[in-house]
């Protein structure tokens, strides 16, 4: 069974950072090109990092030289560093097991339950 199970979320004024987490079970972890999306109240969800596991990174053009996703192959844990936050950055981020292979930002075939981070102003 395949489960991601991300925390990490918080709230934070603009400027802070944040670190999620993402525990990923039930895949071969290796093969897996993975990523984190989110979603606001009333928007359309949206991909912001992906990384297959030589580590090779796509980024959104909303986050690209703020955040920085990682993964660690040892404790099948996948991380997105979140700096320089904006208010706009606030939403629920997910997890997710992309379709095929990296890049991908925008094909999500498997994803947690999510975790909220709040920026304030």
């Amino acid at each position: 069974q395949v489960q991601l199970v991300e925390s990490g979320g918080g709230s934070v004024q603009a400027g802070g950072s944040l670190r999620l987490s993402c525990v990923v079970s039930g895949v071969i972890f290796n093969v897996q090109c993975l990523g984190w999306f989110r979603q606001a109240p009333g928007k359309e969800r949206e991909g912001v990092a992906s990384a297959d596991m030589f580590q090779r990174t796509t980024y959104s053009d909303s986050v690209k030289d703020r955040f920085t996703v990682s993964r660690d192959s040892a404790k099948n844990t996948l991380y997105l560093q979140m700096n320089d936050l904006k208010p706009e950055d606030t939403a629920s981020y997910y997890c997710a097991i992309m379709v095929g292979s990296c890049p991908n930002l925008n094909q999500f075939k498997s994803w947690g339950q999510g975790t909220q981070v709040t920026v304030s102003s």
